[in-house]
């Protein structure tokens, strides 16, 4: 290893570690020792990364308060340190982080408020293109219908979540004070999605859930309505089918329509 790798090296591992034989080559003076001045970059790491963490966990970070959310992004720089060039990328672990480590583990609602806060920044960084249109699906021939298939805008993202934190995440967002949690008796489906630049989310019943998701998994418009059979019955279930596809295209979640 060459000198310069070497330190560079050892220079790293004491932003990790704190620790380290690059020690014995700083200069420390009254003032400062070796320990201290390489300190000031071990904090600058730490606090670079935590700043990166409060502007992805909007919601996470209002409803913990301040110092808890540095305790816990503390924690997570510990447990993960970044292995990206980019921090556009480093909160990706924090919700399993949440949901794996004591004692977070024993607030579910943490983990959740943070997998919705990363879903939000992933649609907001997704690929731009153009969509589809109702226009589009109007021109489709009827003997086409039971072999369409869509390729969604790489915006949208899914999701089930036990517990209110859409809501609690509307409140930070607009500064306001955060409603109480609340755990729902069942999960409920969300979908998000991005227009321009601004993220839209909302509820989903049961049916829509389990339609967008075979949209998702790329299955056709017949397989979509046989599955919908479970809630409609079969003499509307194509008429309905079509509203749900009619509703996704004014959204803009579908890019492409496609014949199988």
């Amino acid at each position: 290893m060459n000198p310069l790798h070497r330190a560079q090296t050892e220079f790293q591992n004491y932003l990790l570690r704190r620790d380290g034989p690059i020690v014995a080559d700083v200069v420390g003076d009254e003032r400062v020792d070796a320990h201290g001045r390489l300190d000031i970059y071990a904090d600058a790491y730490r606090l670079r990364l935590i700043e990166a963490l409060e502007g992805d966990f909007v919601a996470l970070q209002a409803y913990v308060g301040p110092e808890r959310f540095d305790e816990i992004a503390r924690a997570y720089i510990e447990a993960h340190p970044s292995e990206h060039f980019s921090l556009r990328y480093y909160g990706q672990r924090l919700a399993r982080f949440l949901a794996d480590t004591a004692p977070y583990r024993n607030e579910p609602l943490l983990a959740e408020l943070a997998i919705f806060d990363w879903a939000l920044t992933d649609s907001f960084d997704a690929a731009d293109s153009p969509v589809a249109t109702v226009d589009n699906m109007a021109r489709i021939a009827p003997n086409d219908w039971p072999r369409l298939v869509f390729v969604p805008h790489a915006s949208v993202q899914r999701l089930n979540l036990e517990w209110n934190a859409p809501i609690l995440w509307k409140a930070a967002d607009k500064d306001e004070p955060l409603p109480r949690p609340e755990k729902m008796p069942y999960p409920v489906g969300w979908v998000m999605w991005r227009q321009e630049l601004q993220i839209y989310f909302r509820s989903l019943s049961v049916d829509e859930a389990f339609a967008l998701d075979g949209l998702l998994r790329g299955e056709n418009f017949g397989a979509l309505c046989e599955g919908l059979t479970e809630w409609i019955d079969a003499q509307n279930v194509a008429v309905h089918a079509a509203g749900l596809l009619k509703q996704w295209l004014t959204d803009g979640l579908i890019k492409e329509i496609k014949s199988g």
